[in-house]
């Protein structure tokens, strides 16, 4: 039967009947509002001095994605459960068509992540996120959790519905974005009251992963010191260390590794400050001088004049032009807004009177937590520099209509709560 007769069917009548309007929360959409403006005015801020128009795309985008927001918002989020599968695997066939076989993959800067579609380009990694939550909900839902071994089945199930769009967007490769679905499963697997022996072994599988990921960034640091010292004995320009061929079993680019160094130890793959570790310290810099009240709106100096790169300061350092020009009370502002739109979506998933419910909202929240966290740490220097944009705030087409999306299913797990026991 197609989609529009379910809606319309008498299984789903409730969502014309006039009562369900007054079943509406506020809290996260006047968050979502708030943070929209605020990123509108600061993309503009960050590209006045040369006259960018990324603030208008960014406009276009928004409203596109309040409709979106609005129209699922009142379709009951049951109709989603039983599309998962699909929307899953539109997520997947997005993510192939991003590869160089595809003959509407596009490329920028080393990287395949978008398609083209002549009018405009689509970053597929977005879909994927939302239809890979949507289905491991589906699974965790329709599944009874218990002990690891009664649950195996299930955990492979959940497994393979993330590792599959892991992989595909590792290749791309966008790290960033990879690392966004650890937290998103764990956090499902968790309130699904797995067994514990299941979270002690998949910690100290990720203490091993870690230790393997830290001795190759060791080596490559090594490798860069040879680099240094023939670059020295040669009479060249030590400044800036080339990294030339590193040889190894872990799939990581070099820029990858310079970026991990660049948290870690700076001074080993940029001792001059003026390479890898570039937009990390400007950033920091930017955080820094803002004081308490900021230097004013549009009075930025570290985006205006360039010191922070027009290719970043409207995206992935867009926080960074926000705590410059309104300080640490802007800033404040800004995160306390985040800070309420993921509690209340904690709170709906609470309120949530099915499973589905409870898993999509949970994985939202925690989903825009990590963007929030690995966004604003990265900033001011307390996590590696991975490109993961900050929702609703950096610009990106694609990222904000599914930023959009994203909350609209929970504005819908908090309109239909009660038509569930």
């Amino acid at each position: 039967m197609p989609v529009y007769r379910h809606i319309f069917s008498k299984q789903y009548q409730n969502l014309m009947h006039p009562g369900e309007r007054l079943r509406f929360d506020a809290v996260n959409p006047l968050c979502i509002l708030l943070l929209s403006a605020i990123g509108l005015l600061f993309i503009y801020s960050a590209q006045i001095s040369y006259e960018g128009n990324h603030w208008q795309r960014q406009l276009f985008w928004s409203i596109i994605g309040l409709g979106a927001y609005a129209t699922i918002s009142v379709i009951n989020y049951k109709l989603v459960l039983q599309y998962a599968h699909f929307i899953y695997i539109a997520g997947i066939v997005g993510l192939i068509l991003t590869m160089p076989f595809s003959p509407i993959s596009y490329e920028d800067m080393g990287a395949r992540r978008w398609i083209d579609l002549g009018i405009t380009r689509v970053q597929p990694t977005e879909g994927a996120k939302i239809g890979t939550l949507i289905m491991a909900a589906s699974i965790l839902a329709r599944s009874e959790i218990g002990t690891v071994q009664d649950s195996l089945l299930v955990v492979a199930k959940v497994a393979a519905v993330f590792l599959l769009p892991m992989l595909l967007i590792f290749l791309q490769p966008d790290l960033g974005s990879t690392l966004v679905f650890p937290p998103m499963i764990f956090a499902l697997l968790y309130i699904s009251r797995l067994s514990e022996k299941f979270f002690l072994s998949a910690f100290a599988a990720f203490g091993i992963a870690l230790g393997i990921l830290a001795a190759d960034i060791y080596g490559y640091s090594q490798h860069l010191e040879t680099q240094r010292e023939a670059q020295v004995s040669a009479n060249a320009d030590a400044g800036l260390v080339k990294s030339g061929e590193y040889q190894s079993l872990i799939p990581l680019k070099n820029y990858q590794r310079n970026r991990i160094l660049t948290f870690v130890a700076p001074d080993v793959v940029d001792p001059s400050g003026t390479g890898a570790s570039w937009n990390a310290n400007q950033a920091k810099i930017s955080a820094a001088t803002g004081g308490l009240s900021g230097k004013g709106l549009f009075q930025g100096t570290q985006a205006q004049l360039g010191y922070l790169p027009q290719a970043v300061a409207h995206n992935d350092f867009i926080f960074s032009v926000i705590a410059e020009e309104t300080g640490f009370l802007g800033s404040a502002f800004v995160v306390g807004l985040f800070c309420l739109m993921v509690a209340n979506g904690i709170r709906i998933a609470g309120l949530a009177r099915d499973r589905f419910g409870m898993y999509l909202a949970v994985g939202v929240s925690v989903l825009f937590l990590v963007h929030f966290f690995i966004n604003v740490g990265m900033t001011i220097g307390i996590t590696p520099i991975t490109g993961l944009p900050l929702p609703f705030l950096s610009y990106g087409g694609s990222f904000v209509l599914s930023c959009f999306i994203l909350q609209g299913l929970v504005q819908s797990v908090y309109r239909y709560r009660k038509d569930f026991s």
